[in-house]
Parts: C-alpha cells; structure tokens; sequence
C-alpha cells in the first residue's frame, strides 16, 4: 500500500515511522510546507527500514500522491496549552483550503484520513472541499480515546486493554461520550467483573478514568507541548484496517445522516472499515444517559460545523 501523509511535524513523522516500522505501508509520502523539514524526516526515518522491512519512503509534492491508497492529513495549526479544539477551528478551516483540492486532484480515488483538530469538524471541511463520498473521507475520531479507555479499564481491572470491549463515541474532544453500560470482557459486563473481582467502578473510580480518558491530550500538551505517539498508533491501526480489507470495527469519524435526531452531522460510532473505506456504520446500544449525552455532543458538532463551512471561501 502507499500512503500520503501531508505534515511532517510530530503527528506526521511518528505515523510514518509507526506504517514503516510495523510495514503496513510499502511507500510512504510525506509533504510539508517546510520541504527541508520533510526531506530530514524521510531519511532519518528510511534508515530505520533494514531494522524492520524493505519498504520505501519519500519527501515528496501533490503530485507524487498519485496511486495512493490514503492520505493522511495531519497538517493543520497546533493545539496550544490551555487551548481547545474548537478554537483550533478558523485556523484550520483556511489551511485545509489550500490542501484538500490539490489532494483529490493527483489522488481522486483515494480515502482521506483527517487527524488535524478539531477533527470532527476538519472531517465535515474535507469532505465538502474533497467532493469525495462520505464513505472515503474519514477522521480519526475517537479511536485513540477508545484505546486510553481500555487502558485505563484494564489497569483497573488487572486485564489486558486488548481482551476489553469498550468504545468512546461521538465528539474525539470535550463532548465525547463513554459507552459504560455496553462495556465488557470475556463475555461478562464490566461492572459485573469488577465487583467480581473486589475492584468495583465506584462514582469515583468512573470519574477518574472519565478524567484520564477525556482531558488525556490537554495533560500531555501540557507536559510536552504535543501529543503524538498515541495518534500515530490509532492512524496505523486504521490504515491496516483498511488496506488489508480487515472489515474490523473502530470508533473513527464520519458523516452521519441522524445522530439522535441531529442530521448531517461527522462523529465517531463504531464503523467497519476496509478497502472501500466506510463500510458499514453500527449504531451502539446506549442507555438513557449515553444518549443524551451524544445527542448533546452532536448537537456541539453540527453547530460548530455549519459555522466551519461557512467559513470557507466562496
């Protein structure tokens, strides 16, 4: 598979390193405003290849997109400490105009991956500047909120986060829903487990997870300015997804017609993903609670979408 990766800063250079080192992608591109910055990267990262597989990477332009099976869009302003995504929105709505077009121009049968912030939004902007269909343009959504969460669960519960079911849902930011009623491992629901094993979710235990999982990325920005192995990982696990046809169900973004009564709307639910990108989209058994809480979090998207396409220029 080969792979375009716009923005060779931190998010760039650690997905490209992560789809070479695990070899899910046997060409990558990578492009930057800063083709100096672009070129370093490429070949610090293409001396790791004999320590892992012969595949190849590039600094490269639009161009050299062509054949691409995804394109990963990671440039976009960066999150400040204290700042929210949302504020990130005007900023990136102006740099997503100068990408997306020369993106479905050298590569119109791609899939795009959006992981620049806020995601959500930026997955509803691409779509509408790509021309692309709602099932080719995907965001990475709440996966990597999905994974902090089963982490934090199998911490908890002394289980390996892969042998947990559990799923974040709706806005990858502030709104962003905890699915806890239809959490599970080994068949068994969680709550039962815990208690099963004398470690219970007290109202406690659930607000520090909730906490851990919801303001994770505000922390490490804080402690490091920027947040980038974790995303890397989520962007490499969707891209094996769909490059191997894998029809694997992850969190990821994209457009939904309803959300609880919301229309049009991008956010993340549990989706099957393969070679056609978006396969199938599965609507998750929530209790009263959960969905109030995503139709508040669609509620969010929708507004803050609408104003975000505004945005772009006639």
């Amino acid at each position: 598979m080969k792979v375009g990766i716009i923005g060779a800063g931190s998010v760039g250079a650690a997905t490209a390193f992560a789809l070479i080192m695990k070899g899910v992608a046997r060409k990558v591109v990578l492009i930057d405003s800063n083709q100096k910055k672009a070129e370093a990267e490429a070949e610090d990262i293409a001396h790791a290849t004999p320590f892992a597989y012969a595949n190849k990477i590039k600094a490269g332009t639009y161009e050299d997109l062509k054949g691409c099976e995804i394109v990963i869009v990671t440039a976009g302003a960066n999150q400040k400490p204290g700042e929210t995504r949302i504020d990130l929105l005007g900023r990136n709505v102006k740099i997503f105009e100068s990408i997306i077009p020369q993106i479905a121009k050298a590569a119109p049968d791609t899939t795009l991956l959006i992981t620049a912030n806020p995601v959500d939004i930026m997955t509803e902007v691409a779509l509408k500047l790509s021309g692309f269909s709602k099932e080719k343009v995907i965001g990475s959504g709440t996966v990597l909120d999905t994974a902090r969460l089963r982490t934090l669960l199998g911490y908890h519960l002394g289980i390996s986060p892969q042998s947990i079911h559990a799923n974040v849902i709706g806005e990858h930011g502030d709104s962003e829903v905890i699915v806890w009623s239809a959490g599970d491992a080994g068949t068994v629901s969680l709550d039962k487990l815990a208690e099963e094993i004398n470690k219970p979710f007290s109202a406690e235990v659930k607000s520090k997870i909730d906490d851990g999982v919801r303001n994770a990325a505000y922390k490490i920005i804080d402690g490091k300015g920027a947040t980038f192995y974790g995303i890397a990982g989520a962007l490499t696990r969707i891209c094996a997804a769909i490059t191997n046809n894998e029809y694997a169900i992850l969190t990821v973004s994209s457009h939904q017609d309803d959300v609880e009564g919301v229309k049009n709307v991008c956010l993340s639910l549990p989706t099957v993903l393969g070679k056609r990108g978006v396969h199938k989209v599965i609507y998750p058994v929530l209790n009263a609670e959960e969905k109030a809480e995503l139709y508040k979090s669609a509620s969010t998207m929708k507004e803050y979408s609408d104003q975000a396409l505004q945005m772009i220029s006639k």
